[in-house]
């Protein structure tokens, strides 16, 4: 499971697909409806947030936006919450360290759109978090 940092543009169509039903099995386990994925260490930043749900609905409507700019059809009656506007913050080695993930991804999968972030210095962000000094984030695997 990945729930990226870096904003749903800058995904290939696959990952953005992959994003959607990652981040909603996400959302299932939030739930508690699954008896998989419960320690995951990419949900810990949604665990921390006062309102884990609404955090977890707020990453999904960007996602279901993103895909909809591109003419695909996410269901949105899927996210289970409204929204929330309290962002959560991710750190700049954090935003660095999955842009050189998702870079080495795209050269495999994806020419078109690993040239299209190849030369990018400062990635938009999914725009639930906000930016902060600091490393990589403590609950990423390496």
């Amino acid at each position: 499971m990945r729930i990226w940092s870096l904003h749903p543009q800058h995904l290939d169509a696959k990952g953005l697909v992959a994003l959607w039903r990652e981040t909603l099995l996400a959302q299932q386990v939030l739930l508690g409806g699954t008896k998989g994925y419960r320690n995951h260490p990419q949900l810990e930043r949604f665990r921390r947030h006062a309102e884990p749900l609404e955090a977890i609905a707020a990453y999904l409507h960007e996602v279901q936006r993103e895909a909809e700019r591109r003419g695909y059809r996410f269901d949105v009656s899927k996210i289970v919450q409204t929204a929330t506007t309290t962002r959560i913050h991710v750190t700049e080695g954090q935003v660095a360290y999955e842009l050189s993930h998702l870079r080495a991804k795209l050269k495999v999968r994806d020419r078109g759109a690993y040239e299209k972030l190849e030369h990018v210095e400062r990635p938009a962000v999914h725009p639930l978090f906000v930016v902060v000094n600091g490393g990589i984030e403590e609950w990423e695997v390496l």
